[in-house]
């Protein structure tokens, strides 16, 4: 039977860690919600410019979190080091890290490149695409500093210190937002750049992000000590090599849930611009609610691994428990707002009566799928603590490739539901996750309780 004052600790540990998580992400959801904004703003009643910086940040975002899914390996690695004492491990962790995520992000830039003329191959209207291109290769440009970011970020929330990430990510997203004004609308003695403006805003924020968090490191007396031991004997393959086999399986999930939202993203453009501004306000404030319990299978996978690197496994099953309430808590919650206000939410992007129309529709199917993305997301922050990532590769390709997009497009199209019947897809795909997943933790805390006894 459950008891508050069971689980009230766990909270209690829970939320110090992923409150400002929570915050970051908030100020990186400000950030996309400033974009749309204002770029829908400056197009006024032409959905053209809100559709572009949609389809450009679309595109861009598979590449994106393929970057960031890889540099999330690095934080289990660290939790257990740290656990256990071992600041000599947990450096080098760091100092390999620092190389190969800043390589991989200059790799992910020239692919990113390389792969713009398809952009023209993805059903897209020409003028959305031609409006995009600029957007997209702006955010290209900024993956080397995003991974240099990662690998401190990553480090510093393995040994339980999400406070200076977050203060740090908001101080640079206050600076996009405020480029925003510049360079979208022309100010300051500069012309309007409208959807381009963005992306000038959000390369310079983020090359501001690398600087700022090595400036911590170099004033830090508790982190100073991890970087000033850096040595060419530190650098490793087996450890580059432990970097690749959590960061690849985590990657591969990222990226394919994301696929299925670039997937019906890509497929609303086969309608028209209305559905993709439509979507793309939708994806917004999905993405609000994503990012908070987000940040709580994040603060999971410290305690996780935290706990792992222990060998507790009373507390970290009870650390994953306590998730699994916030977590839900939440999702509830933004479904039920996402219901109520269905009719207000889509006036603060356009004044496009079509667009407004349509995405009113939209939310009640994203309020549909709340739950399943909450307790998904949260178990996939439990297999990173645990170090069981595998699993999750095929559990994401069956529920987001095999499901998830088919049966979007079947309810979508071949049954006529339109745009809603793509959105609806997301239900059908979440849950299965939620489900497998479910499953596998079940079975894997059930075998480090044998181990232990």
């Amino acid at each position: 039977m459950y008891r508050f004052a069971d689980y009230k600790e766990q909270y209690r540990a829970n939320l110090r860690l992923a409150l400002p998580v929570t915050l970051a992400q908030l100020g990186q959801i400000l950030v996309q919600f400033a974009d749309n904004v204002m770029v829908g703003r400056y197009g006024g009643a032409d959905p053209l410019p809100l559709a572009a910086v949609s389809f450009g940040g679309s595109a861009a975002f598979l590449f994106f979190i393929a970057g960031v899914g890889f540099a999330m390996g690095l934080t289990p690695l660290v939790g257990e080091l740290f656990a256990r004492g071992e600041r000599g491990g947990s450096s080098a962790m760091l100092q390999n890290g620092i190389l190969f995520y800043t390589v991989l992000g200059a790799v992910i830039m020239g692919l990113q490149f390389a792969f713009t003329p398809l952009l023209y191959s993805l059903g897209q209207p020409a003028e959305v695409v031609c409006m995009a291109l600029p957007y997209y290769k702006l955010l290209a440009a900024s993956m080397p500093f995003i991974m240099l970011f990662s690998a401190f970020k990553q480090f510093l929330e393995g040994v339980g210190n999400t406070k200076a990430v977050m203060v740090i990510v908001l101080i640079c997203n206050m600076l996009n937002i405020a480029l925003n004004y510049i360079f979208i609308y022309g100010h300051c003695g500069l012309p309007a750049y409208g959807a381009t403006g963005a992306g000038i805003a959000t390369l310079i924020s983020r090359m501001a992000m690398p600087l700022a968090v090595i400036l911590y490191f170099r004033g830090s007396a508790v982190y100073r000590p991890y970087t000033t031991g850096f040595s060419p004997l530190a650098y490793s393959w087996r450890t580059i090599r432990g970097l690749v086999r959590m960061g690849v399986p985590i990657a591969a999930q990222m990226v394919l849930e994301a696929a299925a939202f670039v997937g019906t993203g890509i497929m609303m453009g086969w309608f028209d611009e209305i559905a993709i501004s439509a979507n793309q306000i939708t994806t917004t404030m999905g993405n609000c609610a994503f990012m908070i319990v987000m940040s709580i299978g994040a603060a999971t996978t410290i305690r996780v691994s935290h706990c792992y690197g222990l060998r507790d496994v009373q507390s970290l099953s009870r650390a994953v428990h306590a998730s699994y309430h916030l977590g839900l808590a939440w999702n509830a919650f933004a479904a039920v707002m996402f219901i109520s206000l269905r009719e207000y939410i889509p006036l603060l992007f356009t004044s496009n009566a079509e667009v407004v129309e349509l995405t009113s529709r939209l939310l009640v199917f994203v309020a549909l799928f709340q739950l399943s993305d909450g307790v998904q997301n949260i178990s996939v922050g439990t297999l990173r603590g645990i170090q069981d990532v595998k699993v999750i590769i095929p559990v994401a390709f069956l529920s987001y490739i095999v499901l998830n997009l088919p049966v979007g497009y079947l309810l979508g199209f071949t049954l006529g539901m339109g745009p809603e019947g793509l959105v609806l897809g997301f239900t059908f795909g979440l849950s299965m996750a939620a489900l497998l997943l479910l499953i596998r933790i079940k079975r894997k805390v059930g075998s480090l309780r044998r181990a232990q006894a």
